[in-house]
């Protein structure tokens, strides 16, 4: 555990020193401001679109993170940390980092830019459907990274497809059933509790995804 917070914290002071924060970070605010900057409907419904950012922030960084060295590089870390698996633990880990402080900034966005009334219930709905689209997004990052496909064109190609079908799977996405939720919905409160159970649905896809991974990169090191 010692060594996987190390190589968290490294990874972290890279990606700070580097800057790969920046590029997911702009969409995530400009896309809320934009959707709700005029709107004065149900605060449920407005958090769709910080939801929305956020799944497609957390692939984009979650890949960003992954590809932050070469292959050179990457052996040497591995050989570091001890483990394939430790590695790519770390990188999701620092993904998972990037996105929590989006979490929090997420539920004030919408009634910082529209006039909406704040509620608690409608924070912890936020806070639910931002983490929900973080995990599928960092999951898609990790099936989408470099350790999987060698060309950057086939893992671009495959996570706006995998995107789409998060976005567009009707009934049986994780992260298509509390958008619509959250779009047709007056209330807050009611969507709590289906929206939790959601939450942990995607921490499986997410740990699924990484064990595909793992596999992947193994083999092909």
């Amino acid at each position: 555990m010692t060594a996987l917070i190390a190589l968290v914290r490294s990874m972290v002071t890279v990606m700070v020193l580097w800057q790969r924060y920046l590029a997911p970070l702009i969409p995530f605010v400009g896309l809320p401001a934009v959707l709700t900057s005029s709107d004065s409907g149900p605060l449920a419904a407005t958090y769709g679109s910080a939801a929305g950012a956020m799944l497609v922030c957390s692939v984009r960084q979650t890949m960003a993170l992954i590809g932050l060295e070469d292959q050179t590089r990457r052996s040497v870390v591995i050989v570091t940390a001890g483990s394939h698996l430790r590695v790519l633990l770390g990188s999701v880990g620092t993904a998972l980092l990037w996105c929590l402080p989006l979490t929090a900034a997420g539920p004030v966005l919408p009634p910082a830019f529209g006039k909406h009334t704040f509620t608690g219930a409608g924070a912890v709905l936020g806070v639910e459907s931002q983490l929900t689209c973080a995990l599928i997004g960092i999951a898609i990052g990790v099936l989408c990274s470099r350790l999987v496909f060698r060309r950057q064109g086939y893992a671009l190609v495959t996570a706006l497809a995998l995107l789409l079908a998060a976005l567009l799977g009707k009934g049986i996405s994780p992260v298509n059933i509390p958008l619509g939720d959250l779009q047709g919905a007056s209330g807050s409160a009611a969507l709590v509790g289906s929206t939790g159970v959601l939450l942990t649905v995607t921490t499986a896809v997410l740990a699924a995804t990484v064990a595909i991974t793992q596999a992947v990169g193994v083999r092909r090191s």
